[in-house]
């Protein structure tokens, strides 16, 4: 049984609103909050209004990629539960997390099994552990059969071009279960019918 979900990259508030009223929202919702190569950044002024909403029980997610202290300081008042990091090491991981009193989501980007152990050196410092792929903005997926040795002690994520079809697959597996851009349309924006859908598709697959 997946242990929930996470729809990263909301960059409107249309959308964002549609989630949160949704009969079966997620746990965590992400933003994009500083790594502009990706088409879901948003910028801080309109990020600001964007978050600055009732969250209704839903953890919103700062994404955070290789943060310099000046992005940091930007958003330290916002209206964020997490901050997932990227590329970053576990000193600074653990100085962010003590500095801003934040919950932590380590995120990994993964290729090879060398690269999932790398979870040894934040799980004690981070509240969720994120097995992503090697694409950053580009959604690309990986094996997840590499993951099958972490212990169910470690509170898992897992993202990397993940589709609403492929939920059935980890049925077994204690993983929350992160997508972006399979519920995106042709041009690229979050489409309200493939959030629909994978809300009420996993409700449906949980009973």
């Amino acid at each position: 049984m997946i242990k929930g979900l996470k729809i990263c990259g909301i960059s409107d508030l249309e959308t964002l609103k549609y989630i949160l009223k949704h009969q079966y929202p997620p746990k965590y919702i992400g933003f994009i909050c500083n790594y502009k190569k990706s088409k879901r950044y948003v910028e801080y002024e309109k990020l600001k209004k964007l978050v600055n909403i009732k969250k209704n029980g839903v953890s919103f997610v700062s994404v955070l990629v290789n943060p310099d202290d000046k992005i940091l300081e930007k958003i330290k008042e916002l209206n964020f539960d997490f901050y997932q990091l990227y590329d970053v090491s576990p000193e600074r991981t653990k100085i962010i997390k003590e500095k801003y009193n934040i919950k932590i989501i380590t995120a990994l980007t993964i290729n090879t099994k060398k690269d999932v152990e790398k979870y040894n050196d934040y799980h004690e410092i981070s509240d969720l552990i994120l097995f992503d792929g090697k694409g950053y903005e580009k959604s690309i997926g990986f094996d997840h059969e590499l993951l099958n040795f972490i212990p169910n002690t470690i509170n898992k994520m897992i993202a990397g071009n993940i589709k609403i079809e492929d939920i059935p697959s980890f049925k077994n597996k204690d993983y929350i279960i992160d997508l972006s851009g399979s519920l995106e349309n042709e041009k690229g924006k979050k489409d309200l019918n493939k959030i629909n859908k994978l809300l009420n598709f996993v409700i449906k697959n949980e009973t």
